[in-house]
């Protein structure tokens, strides 16, 4: 009897180290990591404030949610990561929202030349192509989360730019097939040129002028080789941290609740940071001999004329998408 009460004791006891076993496991299965690539170094604005987001999750979820950030494309490199994102290699990933413009002409809206030309008319952009980057995502099993500008593209060269007269005949960099067109339209050269090549290019005289922002163009040390900046603030292109679906809605209503606060506090510190950055950039190339100034009434005229070209061109590629943004955006 006495032997019999002692194996009871000892299966109650048995019982409830399974409980708190069992317990300890339910709890350890809930905590999630998420791997989250990302394209540039671990200096540059958009990391900075993907860092931030990070350590915001995780403290919103207290722990049972974190993102390992793995910046410089030291996961999968820029080109891979929407695909990685989309096939469920990485759950997060942040991209260049106009790398995907081949995909669909909607991605590309916010690289229209001219469109948008401020950080207002680009937030109000934004919030116009919104719900159909939004769509386009979801057709993916894709979701956005939030998107950041980077500083707005200016014209750099050698020599006054008064009107876009003095663009003709230019040997003008193009980096991609809208800044081509606008080269074009300008009546300019267009000279295919990496940021790596952009000394000895401008120092041969291969190309004589470009287009892109002050972050470019300290980062290259422009004023070694060039001697003008035109704040034209031809558009802001944005990056866009995605998710994939189905690893966000395995996630409680409350981490989703703490990553979409989380997104929100992204989005609107990164806005703050890019136009510190560009303020900051700015000055670097000022303080180094740069001479930068807005651009002519008469050169912004002729500017926004190519940009109303440009963005009838793209709506008519973009169709009932791109005419629905259109009308949102100047309404």
């Amino acid at each position: 009897m006495l032997q019999s009460r002692r194996f009871k004791k000892a299966g109650s006891g048995f019982a409830i180290a399974a409980v708190f076993t069992f317990a300890s496991l339910a709890s350890a299965g809930a905590q999630t990591k998420w791997d989250m690539p990302t394209p540039y170094g671990d200096s540059n604005f958009h990391t900075q404030n993907i860092a931030e987001f990070a350590q915001d999750v995780s403290a919103g979820t207290d722990g049972s949610l974190t993102i390992q950030v793995h910046s410089a494309g030291s996961l999968f490199k820029h080109p891979e990561i929407k695909n990685s994102v989309r096939k469920g290699l990485a759950p997060i990933g942040e991209v260049l929202i106009s790398r995907l413009s081949n995909e669909d002409p909607v991605f590309g809206v916010d690289s229209v030349p001219f469109m948008a030309d401020s950080y207002d008319a680009a937030w109000d952009l934004y919030q116009a192509s919104k719900p159909a980057l939004q769509e386009k995502l979801g057709e993916q099993g894709l979701q956005l989360l939030y998107a950041v500008p980077w500083p707005p593209q200016g014209i750099y060269a050698k020599q006054d730019i008064d009107s876009i007269d003095d663009l003709r005949g230019l040997k003008m960099r193009a980096y991609n097939a809208s800044t081509e067109r606008l080269v074009q339209l300008a009546g300019a050269v267009p000279t295919q040129v990496e940021v790596p090549d952009l000394p000895t290019a401008f120092s041969t005289g291969r190309v004589e002028a470009m287009i892109t922002s002050p972050s470019t163009g300290a980062n290259s040390k422009a004023w070694d080789f060039l001697t003008h900046y035109y704040d034209t603030q031809a558009w802001l292109p944005k990056n866009m941290v995605i998710v994939n679906k189905r690893a966000f809605d395995r996630l409680s209503d409350a981490e989703k609740a703490a990553i979409l606060e989380a997104a929100g506090a992204a989005e609107t510190r990164g806005w703050e940071a890019s136009k510190a950055e560009t303020a900051a950039k700015t000055k670097v190339l000022i303080d180094n001999g740069i001479k930068v100034s807005a651009p002519s009434d008469v050169l912004q005229g002729s500017l926004r004329e190519i940009g109303a070209a440009m963005v009838g061109e793209w709506q008519e590629s973009a169709g009932d998408d791109g005419a629905a943004i259109v009308e949102a955006y100047q309404n």
